[in-house]
């Protein structure tokens, strides 16, 4: 049976109409996962899947988007910790002790046996097992001990036959929580996994069942190695999915499990090798089979690191693999031929219409390859117009000649090449390769020159943070002032100075056009009806766009509001808040959010989507913002308690440099007294704090202080209140000395603040 998509949010949001307040202190942690093992499955399969995490034990529920697949809480398991270990040992010893003295005291010498002290201590065949694999996994000094994946939750995982191929989100519900999402992949070949040992003599697991997918996981120093039967003439594609499962590893350098690959024949000598795939850190092998026999892929990370959470998949056969587009993109409501580049494919060309969608500028498009088999290929649409680079336009003698604004699809055909383009132009132009970020291997070096000769501009590599799965920024984005007329050269060639079919680049000449992207995060929210929820909006700026961006709900359901949603002009990010309906829905809201220019002397007017995305934690240092598929919000549950303070009505609060700014709350309920409420900034900037909150006879006055030495200078932004009450019940017989307490009530909408006046100096 395939329930609804959300079936799984909706069934544990009801659990929170029974969820009791909990203090700060109390209050659990949100379920972290760090790995699912194996990473996918097949259509039509039913298997079990390791889900390796965090405050998982929790777990009532599980959502994986996309439809088409069921999962079952099976079990739940983390190994003994260094306490619980020594804990039972020492129970053990002591009643040893214990034994041991009574029967000096007696004069006897009875035997003391093991089972007559587990008797004694309660100690149980399961402990006894978990003591031992505490004792094998701590004599392992390979072995990587993590908190993040200790926890290990069992799934049962049921893929309808026809559930779509592709990847998908995966998350675990508790009971007032949702965990971050992985990937999990759906796919259609058959689904193997490996044996350990591994690394001296292969597993045959693969035999001749090609095509196949092999999972497994890398240890600390290990080396997974397959053995399968190739006959003459094979055109195998191994491809691993390593990075492709888990783009970030928080605590690990660089921040992913770099997978390699390497393929033996029959004698043992190695015949190809994978460190990655032109830029992408996944490797992937193609190699024709020169003679039958028994040939051997080995897997390992590049430097023998490995944990539970180095999941890999491997896909090995004779199938499609797409190495290249031409071209990348096209002008709105244009007719073209796609031609792909790749191995194995029969069907390579395929002509479109390119449609516009302002919210989607990268459309995906498939061409079949066999009655079951098809694949999958971005284009990028703009408006400007296009045309195809024409060779020879080496030297600017031989250069295209191309009007501007113009985007020109291109290849850097051969090692040592240089495509030459002549313009004339005035004023600022802006020079923008897209081809790294479209999985081009080329990695682009553009200058302009003059008609002597001389360089005005050059640029090889230009950072794109929006790009969150790229890690290697490769493209180039040069800014250059045209003095006259006229004529000019850009030069485009690869800064490795390599090239061939697959160097394919997209090329924008033209004036700025300042604009922005947006990202909103978390993608998904469980709240309680009329609460208020934090939420940040990161904003990727380019071509010197700095007017504040508007947001706002697009269409949104009735009772949504956010407060605070401006991205000042000289911020990047900003933290707003959404509340939400007052009353419980049956089904989730899938929200849309965009930010608005409103236009200025400088900018124009227009408008952008946000893009739901996640959170992730790269190499302990680098926070990546890796876009996701859904907005979603669910409200259910027990309306929360009603925050009793709210403030007066004030649009902006002004703050100044070493100074002081009061606030004023009155009191919406007639309990808790106002002496026993506190308001706390949520994630205050630097340089801000609440110096004290002053009871009134029908409210609070809350005064803020701004420290002159750490404030920046033109900071603006939001304030986000927290309500808070702090008592200390009567004393009772049973308590004599009562234990202080703490309840939060939530946040309050924020409040926009600007920084005014000079800082004084030091």
């Amino acid at each position: 049976m395939n329930r609804p998509r959300w079936h799984a949010i909706l069934a544990v949001a009801v659990l929170l109409a029974i969820a009791s307040d909990l203090s700060a202190q109390t209050a659990p942690k949100d379920p972290h996962i760090g790995y699912a093992y194996p990473g996918g499955g097949r259509q039509g399969t039913e298997f079990e899947v390791i889900v390796g995490g965090q405050f998982i034990k929790e777990t009532t529920e599980i959502y994986v988007s996309g439809g088409g697949i069921e999962a079952e809480i099976v079990k739940w398991y983390r190994p003994l910790t260094q306490g619980e270990y020594v804990g039972l040992t020492q129970k053990i010893r002591f009643k040893r002790e214990e034994l041991e003295e009574e029967q000096k005291k007696k004069g006897t010498s009875e035997p003391i046996t093991d089972e007559m002290i587990y008797k004694l201590t309660g100690i149980t065949e399961n402990d006894l097992k978990e003591i031992e694999v505490y004792r094998q996994r701590d004599a392992d000094p390979k072995r990587q001990p993590n908190d993040q994946i200790a926890e290990e939750l069992t799934l049962k995982i049921t893929i309808d036959a026809k559930a779509a191929l592709g990847k998908r989100e995966l998350r675990l519900l508790t009971a007032g929580a949702m965990s971050n999402p992985i990937w999990f992949q759906v796919g259609q070949w058959q689904e193997l996994r490996e044996t350990e040992p591994n690394d001296v003599t292969p597993d045959p697991v693969i035999g001749s069942k090609l095509p196949v997918v092999v999972n497994g996981q890398i240890m600390p120093g290990d080396v997974d190695l397959f053995s399968f039967t190739a006959r003459k003439g094979a055109r195998l594609v191994i491809a691993a999915d390593a990075r492709e499962l888990m783009p970030y590893l928080a605590d690990a350098v660089p921040g992913w499990f770099q997978a390699v690959l390497a393929l033996y024949d029959t004698r043992g000598n190695e015949v190809a090798y994978a460190g990655a795939y032109y830029h992408r850190q996944d490797p992937v092998i193609y190699y024709e089979v020169p003679a039958d026999g028994e040939y051997v892929v080995e897997i390992r990370d590049s430097i023998y690191r490995g944990r539970e959470d180095f999941v890999y998949r491997i896909t090995l056969g004779e199938l499609p693999f797409v190495t290249g587009v031409f071209p990348l993109g096209a002008r709105a409501d244009q007719d073209l031929t796609v031609e792909l580049q790749g191995w194995n494919l029969v069907e390579t060309k395929l002509n479109v219409k390119a449609r516009m969608d302002r919210n989607h500028p990268v459309r995906w498009y498939s061409i079949p390859q066999t009655e079951s088999v098809s694949v999958r290929f971005p284009l990028r649409i703009d408006m400007t117009a296009e045309v195809l680079d024409q060779e020879p336009n080496d030297t600017p003698e031989t250069a295209q000649e191309v009007k501007l604004p113009i985007i020109i699809n291109g290849r850097i055909d051969r090692p040592d090449d240089t495509d030459v383009f002549r313009f004339d132009a005035v004023g600022i132009v802006v020079a923008d390769v897209f081809a790294r970020r479209a999985g081009s291997p080329l990695d682009s070096a553009v200058s302009i020159t003059d008609s002597s000769g001389a360089e005005i501009g050059f640029n090889d590599d230009f950072r794109d943070d929006s790009q969150a799965l790229i890690t290697h920024h490769a493209d180039s984005r040069l800014t250059a002032v045209m003095s006259g007329k006229g004529p000019y050269y850009l030069h485009l060639s690869d800064a490795q100075r390599k090239g061939g079919d697959d160097f394919i680049y997209r090329l924008n000449i033209r004036p700025p056009r300042p604009d922005f992207e947006l990202r909103v995060v978390p993608s998904c929210i469980i709240a309680r009806p009329g609460t208020t929820v934090p939420i940040t909006v990161h904003a990727f700026r380019s071509d010197g766009f700095d007017d504040p961006i508007h947001l706002s709900l697009v269409a949104p359901p009735e009772g949504f509001k956010l407060s605070g949603a401006v991205v000042p002009g000289n911020k990047d990010n900003v933290q707003l808040t959404l509340t939400v309906p007052p009353v419980a829905a049956k089904t989730p809201f899938l929200l849309e959010m965009e930010g608005q220019s409103l236009g200025s002397r400088r900018h124009r007017r227009f408008s952008r989507p946000a893009v739901p995305a996640e959170s992730m934690m790269q190499a302990f240092l680098w926070l990546q913002v890796v876009p996701a598929e859904q907005w979603a919000v669910v409200v259910n549950g027990q309306p929360a308690a009603k925050i009793p303070v709210e403030f007066l009505p004030i649009e902006r609060i002004t703050l100044k440099p070493g100074g002081t700014t009061p606030l004023g709350a009155r009191l919406t309920e007639k309990y808790p007294p106002a002496k026993e409420l506190r308001v706390e900034l949520s994630q205050p900037p630097k340089g801000v704090t609440v110096e004290k909150v002053s009871p009134e006879p029908q409210g609070l006055v809350v005064t803020l202080a701004t420290d002159a030495k750490t404030v920046e200078p033109g900071l603006q932004g939001n304030l986000i209140f927290e309500i808070v009450r702090e008592w200390t019940p009567a004393a009772t017989e049973a308590m004599p000395i009562p234990t202080p307490q703490r309840r939060s009530y939530g946040i309050l909408p924020a409040i926009p603040f600007e920084l005014v006046g000079q800082t004084p100096r030091k």
